[in-house]
């Protein structure tokens, strides 16, 4: 039995679905952004600002130009096969069926992981605008065990019922998963644009000097944990993560050919262009080393600083909607990656039943929603976001690399969009990937070989005896 059979791209285009096609490029633009712009700004702001001061807008704009790189390969790759799946369909096309289900794997820990580590700054935000009206949660409710080392806390409440508030939308239908979506992308831009406006006018310019006072990359004394521009983009880097949940609604997508590589560039390009300002003005108004006071709200540190406390209501609104829009999408982008892996019979069919009425993946949505859900409520996962990071870099770097490998073996398939300046486009993305992964410490590495090892055990167990591939050996 071979372990890198491979699926073609008329394999992959001619799997019927029953999902509805109703996404356009507006629609995918406003998930990718639901997606992206979130814990980015009004949490990892803080830490990135400590880890490399106001060259903090550097390591944003590197961790753009990985993600760019990539993106225009997830692109080319959803222009060949618009089907479910993102990485792990691409990657079964290009190197078989243990690297899909690998990628696969990866996948399931940066959608559910990220949601779940979401749902918890979500719970600290919605305790905060709960404050402001002078109501109070029970302490013990307000975030999972050992959280907050000087607070004793068991369960985070706040975060749990989102989650199975945004797994009901996600199950009850796309439309009502599309409308929603946009129209908290939607306030969430405006609330951003109105923190700018407002807060543009207290910026001092010499706070931005030393511009990099930890340069590229340093150790600081006694610390193991290092600084600099590059530490600092792979920590930022969580916050472009689902950008590549686009291509995974290519089988509920109008034209996707055309339409996919649109929304995963737009949604780059403006999620970019807004990092980049609220850094620059963030680290303008409030010194760098002064965010230590604000790690867990840098955004309210900095209203804080301008007296503008009506702001603090409207941005504490947009920080809620912000964070929603991540988890939708990233749950949303998890059910569709079990959806693929279980209709090629990796995955049991629980995950890929389809609902008769609502016409989603209802089961596989409620099974990775409550678990999710129940994660962020019981687990202290703060400690594991980097994990994300890891997981996200190999599928892109899997991705990148099947570019390359797809244009030698299959030059004349069909493209929707062409990835400009292959080879040097996937291998600037595999070299940015490379270097970020470089900036994580030890500790994530070995929980990363953890998790592949349990992946391997599953596939070899179950996945590897079940494959629909197997049948297609037969004939």
């Amino acid at each position: 039995m071979d372990l890198f059979r491979k699926k073609s791209v008329d394999q992959l285009a001619a799997e019927s679905t029953p999902l509805k096609r109703t996404m356009h490029t507006f629609d995918l633009t406003m998930l990718g952004i639901g997606a992206i712009i979130g814990t980015g700004i009004f949490v990892l702001t803080g830490k990135g600002a400590l880890t490399a001061g106001p060259a903090l807008m550097v390591s944003f704009l590197l961790a753009a130009v990985c993600c760019g790189f990539a993106g225009l390969c997830y692109a080319e790759f959803a222009s060949m096969a618009p089907v479910s799946g993102s990485a792990y369909s691409y990657a079964y096309l290009a190197f078989g069926e243990l690297i899909a289900f690998v990628i696969g794997w990866d996948l399931i820990l940066e959608y559910a992981l990220q949601a779940a580590t979401v749902s918890a700054g979500w719970s600290g935000y919605f305790n905060k605008l709960l404050e402001g009206f002078g109501l109070h949660l029970p302490v013990e409710l307000t975030a999972a065990y050992g959280t907050n080392p000087n607070t004793t806390t068991y369960f985070n409440l706040p975060g749990f019922v989102i989650v199975l508030l945004i797994t009901w939308v996600l199950s009850i239908g796309i439309n009502q998963t599309k409308k929603a979506n946009d129209i908290m992308v939607l306030i969430k831009l405006a609330i951003i644009v109105l923190f700018i406006v407002c807060v543009i006018w207290y910026v001092n310019p010499s706070n931005w000097k030393p511009f990099a006072p930890y340069g590229i990359y340093q150790f600081q004394p006694g610390s193991t944990q290092p600084y600099g521009i590059v530490p600092a983009a792979s920590i930022v880097f969580f916050s472009f993560i689902g950008f590549d949940a686009v291509s995974s609604s290519a089988e509920e997508t109008v034209n996707p050919n055309r339409t996919l590589p649109r929304g995963i560039l737009y949604s780059l390009v403006i999620s970019t262009i807004l990092y980049i300002v609220m850094t620059l003005i963030m680290t303008g108004v409030v010194p760098y080393e002064q965010f230590a006071q604000f790690i867990d709200a840098p955004v309210a540190g900095v209203i804080l600083k301008t007296g503008m406390n009506w702001l603090a209501v409207i941005v504490n609104l947009g920080a809620l909607i912000g964070m929603t829009t991540v988890m939708l999408v990233q749950l949303y982008g998890q059910s569709r990656i079990c959806y693929a892996m279980s209709r090629d019979g990796l995955f049991p069919k629980f995950f890929g039943d389809v609902h008769d009425k609502y016409r989603t993946p209802f089961k596989g949505t409620w099974f990775f929603g409550l678990l999710t859900a129940f994660a962020g409520g019981f687990i202290n996962i703060n400690v594991l976001f980097e994990l994300v990071n890891i997981g996200t870099l190999s599928a892109f770097i899997i991705v990148s690399a099947g570019v390359m490998w797809m244009r030698r073996t299959q030059p004349d398939a069909h493209r929707g969009f062409r990835a400009p300046g292959v080879p040097f486009t996937p291998i600037l993305a595999i070299a940015f990937c490379m270097v970020l992964i470089a900036g994580l410490n030890w500790e994530t590495w070995v929980r990363f070989a953890v998790w592949f090892g349990l992946g391997l055990i599953v596939y070899f167990a179950y996945g590897r005896k079940r494959s629909k591939m197997n049948a297609s050996d037969a004939e």
